[in-house]
Formats: structure tokens, C-alpha cells, sequence
């Protein structure tokens, strides 16, 4: 089901992405769930838009070519 807002993804991803990653990792699932309507396809498909432009450093997802120094964190 594709969600309407932030708040509806799920925890997992709510507590791990910072704001802008959710926004990549909700358009990318809404839309991959019009065209597939598969839930575990569209989640993959959207992880994998999320990777286009963040990476995972010292357990914390930041932007591509940010410091690792500088991680985003839940409540920042």
C-alpha cells in the first residue's frame, strides 16, 4: 500500500533515514507499488533510491560525499 506521508513508513525506516532520505525512500515505494503493486519489490526498489544518494557510515545513513564526522541522528 503506498503511504501518504512520512509518518506512515515503516519504523524501521522512520528511525534510520533522515527527513530528506524518507521523502526519496516514500516516492520511490509509491511509485514502484502503481506500476508493480508488489510490496516486498517496491521496498527494494525504493532502498535502492535511497542508495543513489546516501550511504550508510559508522552505522548512520548521510548524504554521498559528506563527512563521516558529520552523521545524521534521530532528533537532529
Amino acid at each position: 500500500m503506498p503511504y501518504a506521508s512520512n509518518e506512515a513508513l515503516p519504523p524501521g525506516v522512520r528511525t534510520h533515514l533522515p527527513e530528506h532520505a524518507q521523502d526519496i525512500y516514500r516516492n520511490a515505494f509509491n511509485h514502484a507499488w502503481e506500476r508493480w503493486g508488489e510490496d516486498a519489490m517496491s521496498h527494494r526498489i525504493a532502498w535502492a533510491a535511497v542508495k543513489r544518494s546516501y550511504v550508510k557510515s559508522d552505522g548512520m545513513w548521510v548524504p554521498k560525499g559528506q563527512p563521516a564526522a558529520e552523521p545524521w541522528a534521530p532528533g537532529h
